[in-house]
């Protein structure tokens, strides 16, 4: 399965467990589904300030 990973960089090796979610790609054929940010194997986008709960990013101090 073919799936988007948002925001800048990632922390996915080969066999990591991620949530998804449908939505495509338009500019990417066959790209049907995204990956959430956050959750289980994947991390959030790091120094991210705004639209955090999108990349799975928290709030900063």
């Amino acid at each position: 399965m073919t799936s988007y990973i948002p925001g800048e960089g990632h922390n996915l090796q080969e066999h990591s467990v991620v949530l998804i979610r449908g939505g495509r790609v338009k500019d990417l054929p066959g790209v049907r589904y995204h990956i959430i940010r956050g959750a289980i194997d994947t991390l959030g986008v790091k120094d991210r300030r705004q639209r955090r709960s999108k990349y799975g990013a928290k709030r900063p101090k």
